[in-house]
Order: C-alpha cells, then structure tokens, then sequence
C-alpha cells in the first residue's frame, strides 16, 4: 500500500508554488474604507497571502494561497477586516 506524503516542504520557500486558497471555510474581508494601510495584517500573515499594490500602497488579500486563519482579523487595530463564511 502507497502512502501519500502531505505537508511536506522538499525544499525551503516553495510555498508561493502551492496554492493553498482551497482549505479555507471563512474569508478575511477588507472593508477599505476603514483600512489606514497600517500593514500589522502583511505583518502578522503566516502564510504571505496579504499583498501591497505597488502603485497604491493599498493591501489586499491573495485569496489563492489565504488559508482563512483570522489572524489579520486578529490583529488589525482598526477592525477593517471581518471574517466570512466561504462560499464556493
């Protein structure tokens, strides 16, 4: 019987190769307008999902590689970002 590896890094920084969107049941949603662009969500993401537009300076949410962990949620002082149920 063939066993399947899972989670396994074969080589270090290869994670922006593996879309990891799927697993997630709630979406972090960014209300910009209450976003001052602080950056403590880029900071605190584990998974590199939050993106700086180069042009505007504004963030946004990579939702293929989001896991849906609620960590920016967590930790945005200005409760711009809410957490909602996936919809596929």
């Amino acid at each position: 019987m063939k066993h399947n590896k899972g989670a396994v890094i074969t080589e270090p920084g290869n994670s922006a190769e593996k879309p990891t969107g799927g697993w997630r049941d709630k979406r972090p949603v960014v209300n910009t307008g209450l976003c001052n662009m602080c950056g403590k969500c880029w900071m605190f993401c584990p998974d590199n999902a939050i993106k700086k537009e180069p042009k505007s300076g504004k963030f946004y949410i990579d939702y293929n590689y989001c896991k849906g962990c609620g960590i920016c949620a967590e930790e945005c002082p200005f409760s711009a970002i809410k957490m909602e149920d996936e919809t596929k």
